[in-house]
């Protein structure tokens, strides 16, 4: 079975003027490069924003493409552990930060009192993908499996596979602070400190590389670093093999991989949101790079990335095949 995804462009009168109004804000803030009055538009500036590592491939895209487009833009990322993106941002280091935290009532309302609006903007449907070694054959888990993983209950391939020779399950994942981490501790409701086979390394790209030389690793990563960004097909990378999960309350027997239809239905269970939070107080470069990732263009790049647009009407296509 397949899942084709594809943009449905919907037209009707308010979508039209809306998109209107978005793309004349655009025009007149570029029609005026050289206005001494102003320092910063939707288009114009230069600013600095926070991400997630695990958002990095599809943060790049979506800046590379933006700042082409206004040559006049210059948004500079960094990217650090969520814990720390956190921190940055309640205490106004950042005005803008790309994570799959949402802020609490209580912190909007902390902010509030200091005059500051907290605006939270869902670009995209993200999913933390389980990788193993291409050897492991064992590729298959009930999501049960994973919560007995994260709890200590399995930590042998033995226990999964009575014929596996892979030994002890080493599971890694890219930082202490990592969102993936405190992800997966919400998910099992986990106080305690992890397991003692689970490792923190120091990026993404660590993890893939250490699944890739290690038979019996098991990592954890976003599935924007994974997926063929140069195409819509979403073949993976060749370095790792990506774990199928089945539903949390639908048959076990049934598995799902992290592609756009099940992170879309959330057949596949470890699915969350990207967010972009700003806490800007007037509309300049940060509120317009914000309109245009949640607008067609933007969302487009989300698509290819193989994440799940939020923002634009989609029309998902089933495929079967026939044996």
């Amino acid at each position: 079975m397949k899942w084709l995804f594809k943009h449905k462009v919907v037209e009707s009168n308010g979508i039209l003027i809306s998109s209107i109004i978005v793309i004349l804000m655009f025009t007149i803030q570029c029609s005026n490069p050289k206005s001494s009055e102003i320092t910063e538009t939707p288009t114009r500036g230069n600013i600095r924003i926070v991400a997630d590592p695990s958002f990095q491939p599809i943060v790049d895209a979506e800046i590379n493409t933006f700042t082409t487009l206004y040559k006049y833009a210059h948004i500079t990322p960094n990217y650090i552990p969520e814990k720390d993106l956190i921190t940055a941002f309640l205490n106004d280091s950042v005005k803008v930060v790309v994570t799959a935290w949402q802020p609490t009532n209580q912190q909007i309302e902390l902010l509030r009192n200091t005059q500051i609006i907290v605006r939270t903007t869902t670009i995209a449907y993200d999913a933390i993908a389980l990788v193993l070694n291409k050897e492991n054959k064992d590729s298959l888990f009930t999501y049960q499996n994973v919560n007995d993983i994260f709890t200590g209950k399995l930590n042998d391939w033995k226990q999964i596979n009575p014929a596996s020779k892979l030994g002890k399950i080493v599971a890694v994942f890219d930082n202490e602070k990592s969102t993936n981490i405190r992800y997966f501790k919400e998910e099992f409701h986990l106080d305690a400190q992890l397991p003692s086979n689970f490792y923190s390394l120091k990026s993404n790209e660590e993890v893939i590389n250490y699944v890739n030389s290690t038979k019996g690793a098991l990592g954890l990563v976003s599935v924007n670093w994974i997926c063929d960004r140069d195409s819509t097909s979403l073949s993976f990378t060749h370095k790792v093999k990506i774990a199928a999960v089945s539903h949390r309350v639908l048959d076990p027997g049934s598995y799902f991989m992290p592609v756009q239809g099940s992170i879309y239905d959330k057949s596949y269970p470890f699915t969350r949101k990207v967010n972009m939070v700003s806490r800007e107080t007037f509309q300049g470069l940060g509120s317009g790079f914000i309109i245009w990732v949640a607008a067609e263009q933007g969302q487009r790049i989300v698509l290819k990335s193989g994440l799940v647009p939020a923002t634009m009407p989609i029309r998902l296509i089933q495929i079967r095949n026939n044996f």
